[in-house]
């Protein structure tokens, strides 16, 4: 498995692994990932196999804020190149992969990023079902998010990494 920086050319491998993830009020859409490709640069990784599939990704922004608000899914209108916090607005991985651990391994690479860039801590929201994934990785719970994307509620997480 290889980690790169995304490039355009991976948008439909990139939606459909979105869309086979998330429900309709949860997903991004198209114009939100060709923004987040062409402003994220290094904050968006994704994972592929030896023939160049790509396996899974993970994004988001480096801002002032501690917390992920939902304003950064509809429109990435800052990214630090050093210092402050790194959100994770997604990280999904393709049906056909999950369980052999690339998820952890992508939260490893960004974290490994965000150590060189300097970052404070990275932080993302999750479902209640998924808390014990991302504190199996070292992110703490730090309670419910203001956030209400999707409808849903979401649970703020937070790794302290500098």
């Amino acid at each position: 498995m290889e980690f790169e920086r995304v490039t355009l050319n991976d948008l439909d491998a990139i939606m459909a692994i979105e869309q086979a993830g998330f429900n309709a009020a949860e997903a991004g859409s198209r114009a939100s990932y060709q923004d987040r490709i062409l402003n994220l640069g290094s904050n968006f990784i994704v994972a592929k196999d030896d023939a160049g599939n790509i396996l899974g990704f993970v994004c988001g922004p480096a801002v002032n804020d501690r917390f992920v608000s939902d304003e950064m899914y509809e429109n990435i209108s800052s990214n630090r190149e050093s210092g402050g916090h790194q959100m994770i607005l997604t990280i999904a991985i393709s049906p056909r992969f999950r369980g052999q651990g690339i998820g952890s391994k992508l939260l490893q690479q960004f974290e490994k990023q965000a150590r060189q860039l300097k970052r404070t801590s990275i932080a993302l929201t999750c479902l209640l079902d998924r808390v014990p994934f991302y504190e199996k990785n070292g992110y703490q719970n730090i309670g419910i998010s203001d956030s209400i994307h999707g409808n849903e509620i979401w649970y703020n997480m937070e790794k302290i990494i500098g």
